[in-house]
């Protein structure tokens, strides 16, 4: 694959990255983060409980 033109190889560079990127953001916006706040709440709350 030399005889391939360097106008060639960076179309496929191109295309390559691209595709890794949109693969990316797909993945990185698809992801759902749960808050951490109501679990910090919760176990708060168990602490205090207190039985006097």
């Amino acid at each position: 694959m030399p005889q391939m033109s360097p106008m060639w190889w960076t179309t496929l560079f191109m295309l390559f990255l691209l595709s890794f990127l949109l693969v990316m953001m797909i993945m990185y916006f698809n992801k759902e983060y749960k808050p951490l706040s109501m679990e910090i709440t919760k176990k708060e709350m168990k602490m205090l409980n207190w039985k006097w």
